[in-house]
């Protein structure tokens, strides 16, 4: 390339052959060679970034650090292929200067090492040009949470346990948990402390302690706290996979345990209490199609339980719901297996309706499903955001009796459309309805694997298809997105949506003819 400099620069060669890495990459020692080629012939990053920021500099947490690539005859030693450094500012005129001062003492520590380890060193990089206690520099030389002989170590990373981490982030003001979900991290929180260990130093939280939790979650009982009152989570794992013991937790519940950890971990990242995040990609197939997570309720249990006494005649609604009698009470344990049925609504969508959530829109009678409140309540709460909706009341729900149970609740003076349903300890309605809807198709008879209260809404879609209503108007009345993340496509978001009196007319196609329990319930009108 030297023949060029006395060239006008167009005559000058255009041919490359001196490569970026090369000029900043030669082995120590080795002259420059104009014909070398390094065989590689793109950079790892542009030449005028290299050039720009220079030393190996990266931001991280709003700092700059300084990278170090470990010499190969330490790589062993060490454990990691590269240091970090952090430079304490994020100011990138500062952070060049300091790299100097960063990169010689990571230099020295290198020699240092290699002379304790009797191999041969340079005793010049050997003194200390720092300016802590002994000559150690005020930046904690690091790797993942490892840290190089005669280094200090970075306090946020070397002291905190995952205990403290996840208590920091439980308590972190930034998140806006529903109570359910914050239940759910907590359950998470007691499996994770008890398998991984509350005193755990998080500078030792790496992928072979993950991976034992994954390995301890696969082979644990169901309801281990009953099954095995004596024994940890660990060791009742341990008994159960010795014993062959087949009443495990499902691969979708061990999935949930981890994508909880897995959000825990990302923040402790953030927050740089960790280095990386190990417990990513871990995770477990799953043998049951999401379809057949729950199955429709069949034709002879839905005869089953709009037969029982509760619809028939029974003693009372309470305790004799399951007993024949001559009462036909009409109250909430009436009416919310219906609204699943006839509406698609959800448990809890069913259970926390407000009275003012039954209203008239463009003369309509519509349910109106929302996480928001006319009358101030605090404990609604959405699935998902393409789960407000509006569903017009169908035309057998309001022959039986709805609209008129709905205003008798209004004349009372009541706030919550059912309201004798008290919120279970995680704050949610539904949990206690939810139990006694088990128990209640026990007596009815009605009981088959991978069928529950949500069998309705599958009831309620197969009804859509059978009636033939467009996919997009069944996807609005049954509040469930279209596929994307957000739960919507964006042309879901133009447009002022489908007319309460349209929707009206669709859901009043879809029957339940097959059913005779339900055309003798209607004639007891």
């Amino acid at each position: 390339m030297t023949e060029n400099l006395e060239k006008p620069s167009p005559e000058r060669s255009q041919t490359r052959v001196f490569y970026t890495n090369l000029l900043h990459n030669r082995p120590n020692g080795a002259p420059a060679n104009p014909t070398e080629s390094s065989g590689n012939h793109r950079c790892e990053l542009p030449a005028n970034l290299l050039h720009k920021r220079g030393f190996g500099l990266t931001k991280k947490g709003g700092n700059y650090h300084v990278r170090k690539r470990v010499p190969t005859d330490l790589k062993a030693t060490i454990g990691k292929g590269e240091v970090w450094q952090s430079l304490k500012t994020d100011s990138l005129r500062t952070a060049r200067r300091r790299a100097f001062v960063a990169l010689a003492e990571i230099e020295g520590r290198f020699e240092q090492l290699r002379g304790q380890l009797g191999m041969p060193f340079d005793p010049t990089l050997q003194r200390p040009s720092g300016d802590g206690p002994g000559g150690v520099p005020a930046y904690a030389v690091q790797d993942g949470g490892r840290t190089l002989p005669g280094m200090t170590p970075d306090p946020p990373v070397s002291v905190l346990t995952f205990g403290e981490v996840y208590d920091r982030f439980m308590s972190d003001p930034t998140q806006d948990w529903s109570p359910r979900t914050r239940l759910a991290y907590q359950t998470t929180q007691r499996l994770a402390v008890s398998i991984i260990g509350a005193d755990l130093p998080m500078d030792q939280l790496n992928r072979a302690v993950c991976r034992d939790f994954l390995e301890t979650l696969r082979y644990l009982p169901k309801q281990v706290s009953r099954a095995f009152p004596d024994l940890s989570p660990k060791e009742a794992a341990a008994k159960a996979k010795s014993e062959g013991l087949t009443n495990l937790i499902s691969a979708a519940n061990i999935n949930i345990y981890l994508n909880k950890l897995c959000v825990v971990l990302n923040w402790a990242v953030r927050e740089e209490f960790l280095v990386r995040n190990h417990l990513k990609g871990l995770r477990v197939a799953d043998p049951v199609n999401q379809r057949d997570k729950r199955l429709p309720f069949e034709g002879w249990q839905l005869e089953s339980i709009f037969s029982a006494p509760l619809y028939t005649g029974c003693l009372n609604e309470a305790e004799g719901y399951a007993r024949r009698g001559d009462l036909r009470p009409r109250g909430t344990r009436f009416w919310i297996p219906l609204l699943g049925l006839w509406q698609g609504l959800r448990l809890n969508e069913a259970c926390q309706l407000d009275v003012t959530d039954v209203r008239d829109l463009d003369g309509i009678s519509c349910l109106v499903v929302t996480a928001d409140s006319l009358v101030g309540s605090t404990d609604k709460r959405l699935k998902t955001s393409s789960s407000e909706r509006i569903v017009p009341l169908h035309p057998f729900l309001h022959d039986l009796g709805f609209s008129d149970f709905v205003r008798c609740k209004a004349d009372d003076g009541k706030t919550k459309l059912f309201d004798d349903i008290n919120p279970g300890a995680d704050g949610i309605r539904s949990t206690s309805f939810s139990k006694w809807f088990i128990l209640f198709l026990g007596h009815a008879k009605a009981v088959k694997p991978k069928t529950s209260f949500h069998s309705f809404r599958h009831c309620f879609r197969d009804a859509l298809r059978d009636a033939r209503v467009d996919r997009e108007v069944a996807m609005a009345l049954g509040g469930w997105g279209s596929g994307s993340k957000s739960g919507f496509d964006v042309s879901d978001y133009y447009g002022r949506g489908y007319e309460p009196s349209f929707l009206r007319e669709e859901i009043a196609k879809i029957d339940f003819h097959r059913v005779k329990a339900l055309a003798r319930l209607s004639s007891h009108r």
